[in-house]
């Protein structure tokens, strides 16, 4: 199963966009804490989506913990300092696709330490990044685009 990881997401809209994307894609989402809301179903309610119950959600106590149990596995980490288009990417069906926060992205460490697995959205100079949400859903979808769109109609 696709994985979609948000490392320390600040924004509820933001989770709530990813996890309608993960819905309808029929991939798995990972919130990682500390998270900047409280992840009740009140909240992500208020946050615009319907789809929790269809979501198949894993969360982390932190970065550390996510990264331990998944370092051996098919990491992409999405970052503007990667010099390698997304595009240039294979993506396998069990790949995790993995975001930082809204505010300042994944932290230099796991960039540092990851850097081989590092991708970027090409965009124009000067701008600093997509909305999570929208970066998360090009993501998935040129994933799944290479797989054939396995499961979905």
């Amino acid at each position: 199963m696709l994985n979609v990881v948000l490392v320390e997401p600040e924004i509820p809209q933001n989770a709530g966009n990813v996890a309608r994307t993960c819905a309808c894609a029929g991939a798995r989402l990972h919130l990682v804490e500390p998270m900047g809301f409280h992840a009740t179903e009140r909240n992500l309610k208020r946050a615009g989506c319907n789809y929790w119950n269809d979501v198949d959600i894993e969360r982390w106590p932190c970065a550390e913990a996510f990264f331990e149990a998944h370092e051996r596995d098919e990491l992409h980490l999405f970052t503007g300092a990667a010099a390698r288009g997304y595009a240039e990417a294979s993506f396998g069906p069990d790949a995790y696709l993995v975001f930082g926060r809204e505010s300042r992205g994944l932290d230099p460490a796991l960039i540092e330490r990851f850097a081989g697995r590092c991708v970027r959205i090409p965009m124009r100079a000067g701008l600093d990044s997509l909305n999570v949400s929208n970066a998360a859903a090009i993501a998935v979808f040129e994933a799944l685009r290479q797989q054939g769109f396995p499961g979905l109609v």
